[in-house]
């Protein structure tokens, strides 16, 4: 069995393979808006909501193919949302991942096409070939991701964050904030893996699920960790910016000390969720220890 650094390695060279089979070529109408979505979602980023549901959908002995296809789909809402957020209508941001921004590279009606663009292909992979033998299942799952990426998950978390710039923001306040805007959609992409194969039962589902949650809200408590701490070139995004905007983040709300503190208690939260699972849940105990021990 490869050790978890080749495992990584290979899904993400194998996942830029597939993005590159799924987008739109830039030689087909419209070419520049297919060449700003391409330019927004390859070569971008760990691929974290995909190895995720790769790592599910081994523990659920789902079929890699129909996998790819389910991470790709979280994959292009996640693209799209970056796309959004970093418009000057959202956060105002000219980097991200390590180069401009999509409407800084192209313009601000491009980027939002280009969102807007990405979301229905995101659900077109979703929909149209089985990703699972159980029709009704896939119809769950095209949920699953809407509530995820809507009013009650991402979007609804972005919205909960643009009217908290400014404001004290109590803890609860802020996990609820980061359970929907970040956290929706790693939740969505571990179940979804999980869903193209057979092995797991609701009540394993939904154990996954918890560890989703537990380990999305990690996953911010890091990333806000890092914007205070590490610099634009590590970030490959504008460090310190939410601290520049005033916005709530569990730094500016426990202190560094303390966040790492409850990154460590969300991460073994996490880890007790697996348990039952045993050695066939090795790759999303490492996918939860990625995500948790990044630099601080």
């Amino acid at each position: 069995m490869p050790n978890f650094q080749q495992w990584i390695a290979a899904h993400q060279q194998r996942f830029e393979s597939v993005l590159d089979q799924l987008l739109p070529a830039i030689d087909i109408a419209p070419q520049r808006l297919h060449q700003a979505m391409r330019y927004s979602v390859m070569d971008g980023g760990k691929r974290v909501r995909p190895l995720l549901a790769f790592a599910a959908g081994e523990l659920a002995g789902a079929n890699v193919e129909r996998v790819n296809l389910a991470a790709a789909a979280v994959e292009l809402i996640h693209a799209y949302s970056l796309v959004h957020d970093d418009m000057p209508c959202m956060d105002d941001d000219v980097l991200r991942r390590g180069k401009p921004t999509c409407h800084v590279a192209f313009n601000q009606a491009t980027a939002l096409l280009v969102g807007d663009a990405l979301q229905s292909l995101a659900f077109q992979l979703l929909s149209e070939q089985p990703l699972t033998s159980d029709p009704a299942r896939q119809l769950t799952m095209l949920k699953l991701l809407a509530v995820a990426s809507g009013s009650r998950g991402m979007a609804g978390g972005q919205a909960f964050d643009l009217a908290s710039v400014g404001k004290p923001l109590v803890l609860v306040e802020l996990e609820f904030m980061h359970i929907h805007k970040t956290g929706a959609l790693i939740r969505a992409a571990i179940v979804l893996g999980a869903y193209c194969g057979d092995r797991l039962n609701e009540a394993q589902i939904a154990k996954l699920d918890h560890f989703g949650k537990c380990i999305g809200l990690a996953f911010q408590v890091v990333d806000d960790v890092l914007d205070a701490e590490a610099d634009t070139a590590t970030l490959g995004k504008t460090a310190g910016k939410d601290a520049d905007n005033d916005k709530p983040t569990y730094v500016t709300l426990l202190g560094v000390v303390e966040a790492k503190k409850m990154a460590d208690e969300l991460h073994t939260e996490a880890l007790k969720s697996l348990a039952e699972f045993g050695e066939s849940a090795r790759r999303l105990r490492e996918m939860a220890d990625f995500i948790v021990m990044r630099k601080f």
